[in-house]
């Protein structure tokens, strides 16, 4: 059987998250099956772009700034890695600048400047999980 045909606007809003996916550090070089089928529920759920982004962002920039004392983490082989950093934040809103404090981190680590980083705590590390995870 074949899958329905979508909307533009489903197809977009897929192509959206996908193509943010893998323009991420240690993600696959193209989407699955399983990943095209999670953008699909997300778009279903209505969870808005820039929370996913923030969520890939964030997720991206704790992998980033991780202790190098601690070992390596496997390579990222799924969207599902990030379905709890967007439950999270889907369920808690952050500030709308938020999105552009990710996007700043992330190109200073890309440029080399982390000496700022250095200076704070780990990106959201205290906001996403109640826990201390």
């Amino acid at each position: 059987m074949n899958a329905p045909l979508l909307d533009c606007a489903a197809a977009d809003y897929i192509t959206a998250v996908l193509t943010l996916y893998l323009g991420l550090p240690e993600t696959p070089l193209r989407a699955s099956v399983h990943d095209r089928r999670l953008a699909r529920q997300l778009h279903h759920r209505g969870v808005p772009l820039h929370v996913i982004e923030s969520a890939f962002l964030l997720a991206s920039l704790r992998r980033l700034v991780r202790p190098a004392d601690l070992p390596p983490l496997s390579p990222i082989r799924s969207l599902a890695y990030f379905q709890p950093i967007i439950e999270e934040l889907f369920a808690n809103p952050v500030p709308d600048n938020y999105l552009e404090y990710l996007r700043l981190k992330l190109r200073h680590i890309a440029t080399g400047k982390t000496a700022s980083l250095e200076q704070t705590p780990a990106v959201g590390q205290e906001n996403t999980f109640s826990d201390g995870r």
